[in-house]
């Protein structure tokens, strides 16, 4: 990687205050978690028309792109000389042989998120969950917009922009949005439309908002291919809802036992990380699985649940015999849920009370049907369902490849 000639065509600075927001039906209804094929009923349609009109009269979206400088040396990737230690930021870039990089900053305006919190504190939680799904496709669609953009703007320099990356995604830690946001701020020659700010845990504020690096590469036969792809082809989060493409680097289904629903690589790194298994001298053994997620409120506050089962012998099937699911010590953030704010004993009872598969062979959670459930909070009932079975999938994978390796020692 080494900067393209200055000469070749002048450096790319753009801003558009007022971008043309056309969402795609279908983008929308990704993002509101319907299937593919399924036809909203007449209450869903009137919800979405009217998120809609509610994002046209109260929020205003923009973009900022910026081209930059891309240079690679001592294991970590320098932009305009500010060094970002992501191998994978660095991985992406390599394969499609940037020269040069331009950032973005994009949001959907402070406006969608300040009149859907109006919405939910009106006790109106459909009209908030449909226009909040709203600022979230917005946000996607001037990602889109900016691609075209940049493509535009380098192809007299022989240039195509290729799929963008941004901190949060895998392999590049989101505190590295302070990072980004000030080499952004840095080198920017006029003031956003609205305030864009950080926090200290890299959440952005509005929250419908997005910091990106683009590539920018020679415009070859392969890199136009290579620019048609999107972010979720390199994103191995098998559970989410809002998958527009399949994982190119997933392993062959052949290399996990059928019946996981969680990426095999996860798999493996959670057995090692966040499973510990304590077996017992009547044959019974104690397993527990350290679940980390964030708040759906407050700026995405992290927290901490620690699940534990007791599971019977494994010739009798490893029944599970005790099962339970409760704050890590010293965690707060679960106090900072949405549910728990409205009432904290009656989630807190139902977070006790719920044991799956009691009484159970632990090899029926290969076989247990459960909703897809992305948030990492535990307000509702799929939410909480979604993370048992997150929890017993890495704890069977755990007991199976420690059996594994006691046969093969």
């Amino acid at each position: 990687m080494s900067g393209a000639p200055e000469s070749v065509r002048p450096a790319i600075e753009h801003l558009d205050p007022r971008p043309g927001i056309r969402v795609a039906e279908a983008e929308y209804r990704r993002l509101l978690g319907y299937p593919r094929d399924h036809l909203p009923g007449e209450r869903a349609r009137e919800l979405a028309a009217s998120a809609r009109t509610a994002f046209a009269e109260h929020s205003r979206p923009w973009i900022y792109l910026r081209e930059v400088a891309l240079q690679a040396g001592d294991g970590a990737l320098f932009l305009d000389g500010v060094a970002f230690h992501s191998p994978q930021l660095h991985a992406h870039l390599l394969r499609s042989g940037a020269q040069r990089a331009v950032l973005l900053a994009a949001s959907a305006g402070r406006g969608c998120e300040e009149h859907a919190q109006r919405l939910w504190e009106e006790g109106k939680p459909d009209e908030y969950f449909f226009l909040d799904a709203f600022g979230s496709a917005v946000v996607e669609h001037l990602v889109a917009m900016a691609s075209g953009r940049i493509c535009d703007l380098a192809e007299s320099g022989g240039l195509v922009a290729v799929p963008h990356y941004s901190p949060g995604y895998s392999g590049w830690d989101v505190t590295d949005q302070n990072k980004l946001f000030d080499l952004v701020e840095g080198g920017r020659t006029g003031l956003f439309p609205e305030a864009l700010e950080v926090m200290p845990s890299g959440m952005l504020r509005p929250r419908k908002s997005l910091l990106a690096v683009f590539g920018l590469t020679a415009r070859t036969p392969q890199a136009l291919e290579a620019a048609r792809l999107i972010p979720c082809e390199n994103c191995s989060f098998s559970p989410c809802r809002y998958r527009r493409a399949s994982y190119r680097h997933a392993v062959p289904a052949a290399a996990a036992a059928p019946g996981y629903t969680v990426n095999p690589r996860a798999l493996r790194k959670w057995a090692q990380e966040r499973v510990s298994l304590v077996p017992h001298e009547d044959g019974t053994l104690t397993a527990t699985f350290r679940f980390d997620g964030t708040t759906c409120s407050n700026l995405g506050r992290p927290l901490a649940f620690d699940y534990a089962v007791t599971l019977g012998r494994a010739e009798e099937g490893s029944r599970i015999l005790e099962a339970s699911c409760r704050p890590a010590p010293g965690d707060e953030g679960h106090r900072l849920m949405c549910e728990y704010l409205r009432g904290a004993a009656p989630l807190m009872q139902a977070i006790a009370a719920e044991k799956p598969l009691l009484g159970r062979p632990l090899d029926d959670v290969l076989e247990w049907p459960r909703e897809a459930a992305a948030a990492g909070c535990h307000c509702d009932a799929p939410s909480r369902a979604h993370k048992w079975g997150l929890a017993l999938e890495a704890i069977h994978f755990a007991i199976a490849q420690s059996r594994a390796h006691s046969q093969s020692a």
